[in-house]
């Protein structure tokens, strides 16, 4: 009988956070594979009916046509706000390695909402869909279940959404990077990975890489909805501060920055 063919470590989110020009990064390295295609993503460990299915499926599906000889990986970004996710791979792959690619929640949450409106799923005002957030969220088509086009503001709340992993892996199994040094360091970005994934350090692949299936132009997001969210995000993120210690730097509490890439869901 052919052995599954599992992965070694799993980039779990967040949306629009540059996890595409991660899962990009570490393809590029001679010692690691990631599951293809690229799009959709898997999300088998999110979506009941493709769990269901089994392990065997999983391996078919997204792993048996890689390489061999490479540690393998997949990328799911809404399994970091998915507790029973959390628990199902830890329950089937207990060894694995977890990446959280984590952005500005302010500027995460924008993206967001200009991806959704760009793909034909927003017709409301930021300020409106805000305030709409918990109501859409809760009364949500089913075929908008795992991909939740509205949910904006929770989708940053990264301290609560990180709790369900934490609890449950052990610390070392778990990277928490930040989109914005997709930008500031990327070759550091890519030596914090590789180190991580116990792969030899390769600098030099983030060369050349740019953008990845970046979303098209927007508007920048407007100064008094940007001090709210400011506001409302402090004490999320002081949490994330305490959470994650001082390995994280905390975002400026005003700073907008770019990132080099955004998933496609």
């Amino acid at each position: 009988m052919t052995s599954l063919r599992l992965p070694h470590f799993i980039i779990g989110g967040a949306p629009r956070s540059a996890t595409t020009w991660l899962h990009a990064l570490a393809d590029r390295h001679p010692a690691l594979a990631m599951a293809k295609p690229v799009t959709p993503e898997p999300k088998f460990f999110l979506v009941d009916e493709l769990y269901e299915r089994g392990l065997a499926f999983y391996s078919t599906t997204w792993f048996a046509g890689l390489p061999a000889n490479r540690l393998l990986g997949e990328k799911s970004t809404n399994y970091l706000e998915s507790s029973r996710a959390a628990e199902r791979i830890r329950r089937d792959l207990p060894g694995v390695r977890l990446v959280f690619m984590l952005r500005n929640p302010v500027d995460r949450a924008w993206s967001n909402y200009c991806w959704s409106r760009q793909n034909g799923l927003e017709a409301e005002s930021f300020a409106t869909a805000l305030a709409l957030e918990e109501e859409r969220d809760r009364g949500a088509e089913d075929r908008f279940r795992f991909s939740r086009p509205h949910a904006y503001f929770s989708r940053g709340c990264y301290a609560d959404l990180l709790a369900a992993y934490l609890a449950i892996f052990p610390r070392a199994h778990i990277l928490v990077l930040r989109s914005e040094d997709a930008v500031d360091d990327p070759a550091g970005l890519a030596v914090r990975l590789h180190g991580f994934l116990g792969v030899e350090p390769r600098p030099q692949d983030v060369d050349g890489l740019g953008m990845v299936n970046a979303i098209g132009r927007s508007e920048p997001l407007d100064a008094a909805i940007r001090r709210q969210l400011v506001a409302r995000y402090g004490e999320p993120n002081r949490r994330l501060a305490g959470l994650l210690g001082p390995e994280f730097e905390p975002w400026p509490a005003e700073a907008a920055h770019p990132v080099l890439a955004e998933p496609s869901s």
